[in-house]
This record gives structure tokens, C-alpha cells and sequence, in this order.
């Protein structure tokens, strides 16, 4: 699983054009599913939510980066995005034979988005599977990339 996480502004997810979710201050997250990731179980997605919640990267008064999403009482867009697997090692044509097949990708974003909202509820999420136009303000910017494979 590997997750883009972005500290925003806001963000909003538009699919043909119309408003579907959007969020003030917070975090945009895209997550991504390769084929190991169905063997990681409540117990490894309560431990990567909770990582990801808890990252100290909102500014503080002094402007030090020691606030967690939680502290600020941020809001989550959480977006699946299959190509965060994309393998470019070879041509130019990008191959995405590393990352989860659609039915199996869906049931695990639902878990991770469950997971996500079983420890905090302001959280919305992109459609599935949808062509989505992301907009987003990035704040700092700042964006870290979480793989959970360094993490379970």
C-alpha cells in the first residue's frame, strides 16, 4: 500500500465536472494497492491509519512542525489512485501490472476508508474507479510518501 499525503489548504474531487467531496484544512491522501497488500489484516491498516493521523506535519505557533491532524482537528480526502504503482523502468509507457486489480483495490479502499473513519470522522473520499478532477491548495507544500511496507 502506498499512500501520498498531502497537507492542504482544501481539497475538492470533481467527477464530470460536479463537486462529490471536498475538505478544508487537512490532508489529501492517495493510496494506492499492489497484490501484497491483501495480505495485511485490521490489525496492519489500524497501525498505517493511525501512523498517517498522527504525523506531527501542521505547524505549531512557533511554526515548527509538531501538530497532527488530530490536534488541529484537520479534515481527510482520502483518493484511490492506481497509479501510484506505475512501473517505468522499461519504455516509455508506464506498466501497472504491480498494482491491484480493480475489484480486489475497491474492497481494500473501503477497508482503509473505514479504518480511516473508525478513528476519525471528518473524512470523505474520491469515486472509485472514476475519472476525478483533484483540486487542492498544498499547503507548505509539504508531502510525504508512506508505503506500508515499511511500516508491517
Amino acid at each position: 500500500m502506498r499512500f501520498v499525503i498531502q497537507r492542504v489548504k482544501n481539497a475538492e474531487v470533481l467527477v464530470q465536472s460536479k463537486s462529490i467531496a471536498k475538505i478544508g484544512q487537512g490532508l489529501l491522501i492517495l493510496v494506492g494497492f499492489t497484490h501484497s497488500d491483501l495480505e495485511l489484516d485490521s490489525q496492519d491498516l489500524s497501525k498505517l491509519t493511525s501512523k498517517i493521523l498522527n504525523l506531527r506535519i501542521f505547524p505549531d505557533s512557533t511554526d515548527k512542525l509538531n501538530l497532527s491532524l488530530l490536534e488541529v482537528k484537520g479534515e481527510i480526502l482520502l483518493v484511490s489512485q492506481f497509479t501510484l504503482y506505475a512501473d517505468c523502468i522499461k519504455g516509455r509507457r508506464p506498466n501497472f501490472t504491480k498494482a491491484l486489480p480493480g475489484k480486489e483495490a475497491y474492497l481494500l479502499f473501503q477497508k482503509v476508508y473505514a479504518c480511516f473513519q473508525s478513528k476519525w470522522n471528518k473524512i470523505q473520499q474520491g469515486e472509485f474507479g472514476a475519472e476525478m478532477e483533484v483540486k487542492l491548495t498544498n499547503w507548505g507544500p509539504v508531502t510525504i510518501i508512506l508505503d506500508s511496507n515499511d511500516f508491517v
